[in-house]
């Protein structure tokens, strides 16, 4: 038997439920803020995330699947979809045609990385971003269409934490402050943060390892070097989330793991998950455009992972997608009208109703089982007796109510199904 690689995840038909109705919330919700979809390739040119994402990240220097192809051209399938929409901005030059441009997406990623609890190889993920704003509403939006949507979903135990990366001047001023004082705990460093002096420093601070950790616990934090007007954006997407009855904590080790990053930083947590606590994250990438070629303008965004966020739903219970129904069960008791039932439910299904009828030649009591397993809400008899009339059976499932209904007449049929 061929199974699937390791890392990714079948979706089988009992499971689409519960994505179907997340997606649903997530389109709805991305509806009411006025974002607009958008779907990009799911592989790019490798210098599109080499560029977007950094060299020196965990993601671009360990985790894309990166291949050449006949052309010898180096292509990487998507590991995250800003880089990517911000290429498809600039490309089709959409700053042009508004002044904000405000985009959701929803697909699948690709990251080589070890497979754990919601995590995966092949992954999906939701996500926005909003192109051509400095103002920091637009980043406290952001964050309540994140939290907002997973707050749909019923899932109570969550957190927001937010950060200020502050404008690269600041930032580059407090690299050299926390530099300073790393240099002086090296023999307490792990290998990995030895090499993030040099291409990453920030990230020291999202080491798992215990030295690590004791070390970066007395070090000093970016939001005491702020210079006034990162402050200033900052205090105001704090005030946009009081108002908005965001809950939030502000966590001055929040880094995130991409070189994009100005400003505001967040994520949203859950303690649903295990050590994989965070849904989703983003903040204001104000660089970017101007990196992948574009003109200088600001961007903010965020991304969620669809099978992290519905494991937490899973172990909190927080939600039951609405079981799919079909309309009618077409139950064939006189086998020589099978060809008629089949056009039946043909002319059934273009009206608009969902209908299934037997195709396994199985008796009458195996077509009901079958009617009552798909949860029908009718079932309709063609056969016996009353065929000899003229005439077929409507059953009702939920009352047991049957009626007699001229063989002609679907009108009439269809019509009794949508005052139901």
């Amino acid at each position: 038997m061929i199974k699937a690689v390791t890392g990714t995840n079948d979706i089988l038909p009992a499971e689409i439920l519960r994505w179907n109705y997340l997606e649903e919330i997530v389109k709805k919700t991305f509806a009411q803020f006025n974002y607009k979809e958008i779907r990009t390739p799911i592989f790019e040119l490798t210098q599109v995330f080499a560029r977007g994402i950094g060299e020196a990240t965990d993601i671009v220097s360990k985790e894309m699947y990166t291949f050449i192809d006949r052309s010898g051209d180096s292509l990487t399938l998507r590991p995250e979809l800003t880089a990517s929409v911000v290429r498809a901005f600039v490309e089709h030059s959409l700053d042009k045609k508004q002044g904000l441009n405000k985009l959701f997406y929803f697909g699948p990623m690709f990251r080589q990385e070890r497979p754990q609890a919601g995590r995966f190889r092949q992954f999906h993920q939701f996500g926005a971003e909003a192109l051509g704003s400095h103002d920091a509403l637009v980043d406290a939006e952001m964050i309540i269409i994140a939290y907002d949507i997973i707050a749909k979903l019923g899932l109570k135990n969550l957190e927001v934490k937010i950060n200020s990366l502050g404008v690269p001047n600041s930032r580059k001023n407090y690299k050299n402050v926390l530099r300073s004082y790393l240099n002086e705990h090296l023999d307490n460093l792990s290998e990995e943060s030895l090499k993030r002096l040099e291409t990453n420093i920030l990230r020291v601070f999202d080491s798992k390892d215990e030295r690590d950790k004791s070390v970066m616990k007395s070090a000093p934090l970016l939001l005491d070097y702020l210079d006034s007007e990162s402050i200033e954006h900052f205090e105001k997407v704090k005030s946009a989330l009081q108002r908005a009855n965001v809950p939030y904590q502000v966590d001055a080790a929040l880094v995130r793991g991409l070189d994009y990053y100005t400003h505001t930083t967040f994520e949203v947590v859950s303690g649903s998950v295990g050590s994989q606590s965070a849904l989703c994250g983003g903040g204001r990438y104000n660089g970017l455009v101007k990196e992948l070629g574009g003109p200088d303008l600001p961007g903010v965004g965020f991304a969620a992972g669809v099978e992290r966020i519905l494991l937490a739903c899973e172990n909190e219970k927080s939600f039951e997608a609405e079981e799919e129904r079909i309309d009618v069960f077409i139950i064939t008791i006189d086998k020589t009208l099978q060809s008629l039932s089949f056009q039946t439910a043909l002319s059934l299904r273009r009206s608009g109703l969902i209908i299934e009828t037997d195709y396994l030649s199985r008796s009458v009591k195996a077509q009901m089982r079958e009617a009552n397993k798909l949860n029908a809400k009718f079932v309709l008899f063609i056969g016996g007796d009353e065929f000899a009339n003229d005439e077929v059976v409507l059953k009702n499932m939920a009352t047991s109510e049957q009626k007699n209904i001229n063989k002609e007449n679907l009108v009439e049929i269809i019509n009794k199904l949508r005052e139901n």
